[in-house]
C-alpha cells in the first residue's frame, strides 16, 4: 500500500472540486466563469483565455479585449452560446459582461449545484477507497496488517470527506452572503 499515492489521488479530487466551484458565479466578476468557453478561431475551437485579455474593471463587470479584433464577433457569439445568463456588449474594441445580481432563487439553485458537486467528489473518494481496499484484500498479507492498512485508508477517506464538507460550506457561504 502506497499512502502517498492514495493521498495524491484524493488531492486531485479536491482540486477538481475547487476548479468546478470556480465556474459557479457568486454575483461578483470572476474570469473563471468564462473557463471552458471555446471560440471559433479560423475554423478551430480555441479557448477564450488564449484569444483575449480578461480584466475586472469593476466588481460586477468583466471586460474581454481580444488580441485580434477580427475575432470579436466570434467571442461574442461563443459567450451567447455558453448561456451564462449574461448578455455581452460589444463596443467594437472590447466585450463587456455585466454580472447580474443574484436573486434568492438563483442563489438556492447555485447552492444545489455546489452540493451536487460536493457529493460527486465524495463518490470519487469512495471509489478510490474501494479500489485501494480491493488491492489490500488481494495481497497475501497477515490479517492484522491487512486490517491496519484498511484502517489507514478509512482514516484518509474520513479526512478528505471533511475537506470536501469544508469546501462546500465555504462555497455555500459565498453564494448566500449578499
Amino acid at each position: 500500500m502506497d499512502e502517498r499515492e492514495i493521498k495524491s489521488k484524493m488531492c486531485k479530487v479536491i482540486n477538481n472540486l475547487e476548479n468546478r466551484y470556480t465556474t459557479i458565479r457568486a454575483g461578483r466578476a470572476n474570469p473563471n466563469i468564462l473557463h471552458g468557453i471555446m471560440v471559433d478561431y479560423y475554423g478551430t475551437p480555441t479557448p477564450l483565455q488564449s484569444l483575449a485579455n480578461i480584466a475586472i474593471p469593476e466588481a460586477r463587470v468583466l471586460s474581454i479585449k481580444p488580441f485580434d479584433k477580427s475575432v470579436l464577433k466570434n467571442i461574442e457569439k461563443a459567450i451567447y452560446e455558453a448561456n451564462l445568463g449574461m448578455a455581452p456588449t460589444n463596443n467594437g474594441e472590447i466585450i463587456i459582461l455585466t454580472i447580474p445580481e443574484l436573486t434568492g432563487e438563483t442563489r438556492k439553485e447555485y447552492v444545489k449545484q455546489a452540493s451536487a458537486m460536493a457529493e460527486e467528489a465524495k463518490i470519487a473518494l469512495r471509489n478510490i477507497r474501494q479500489d485501494e481496499n480491493n488491492k489490500i484484500k488481494k495481497n497475501d498479507i497477515p490479517e492484522d496488517e491487512r486490517d491496519l492498512y484498511l484502517e489507514i485508508v478509512q482514516d484518509l477517506i474520513d479526512e478528505y470527506n471533511k475537506v470536501v464538507d469544508e469546501k462546500y460550506k465555504e462555497k455555500e457561504l459565498e453564494l448566500t452572503s449578499i
